[in-house]
């Protein structure tokens, strides 16, 4: 069984520059139809899903219900595969993050699979929750399916999968309405 993992389209912080993370941030026109075109994709290269998961953030709920009215296959809201939550970090940039948290930033950038930023979760709490969802999701089906989520949650994915240290995660940055397939028994 195969996981189309999904980044969901664009926003105005995407556009911006600053860190959504746990903030509940709606698509803009662009991300709209970014996800209108991510369904013609599906269909054209004929995806065999039998359903589409999505994280509960609006951004990832609207691109999955464009991909489900195109589709016409049924969507699932489903706890557990939200965005990173980077806690007093979200509405900055970067920059202003090594700015105003110079040492937390220091610390989190040099183990940040381990190490929270201030009120946030670390990349290893969300690795657990996303990978309880994910193996619900794989004891519930047997066909391939969608799941509609972040852009932090698949490079960490694939970052574990490959045994990447987290540090290089950028190298496996994800587009907005990226898909990204990766096999079922790979996380059993």
């Amino acid at each position: 069984m195969k996981l189309l993992l999904i980044r969901h389209g664009q926003t105005d912080w995407n556009v911006e520059g600053k860190i959504q993370g746990s903030c509940d941030i709606e698509l803009n026109d662009t991300g709209i139809n970014q996800a209108k075109e991510l369904s013609h994709k599906v269909l054209n290269e004929n995806y065999k899903l039998s359903k589409i998961y999505s994280s509960q953030q609006k951004r990832a709920v609207k691109t999955a219900e464009i991909l489900s009215q195109a589709t016409n296959l049924d969507y699932v809201v489903m706890d557990g595969l939200e965005e990173i939550n980077l806690g007093e970090w979200e509405g900055l940039s970067w920059t202003e993050v090594k700015e105003k948290y110079p040492e937390e930033y220091k610390e989190w950038y040099i183990n940040r699979r381990y190490t929270k930023p201030p009120k946030g979760e670390a990349y290893q709490d969300m690795l657990d929750r996303v990978f309880a969802a994910l193996h619900e999701i794989i004891k519930n089906n047997s066909k391939d399916v969608a799941i509609v989520t972040h852009s932090a949650v698949i490079m960490c994915i694939q970052c574990y999968l490959t045994n990447t240290p987290f540090d290089e995660m950028t190298k496996f940055k994800t587009d907005n309405t990226s898909i990204i397939e990766i096999d079922s028994d790979s996380l059993l």
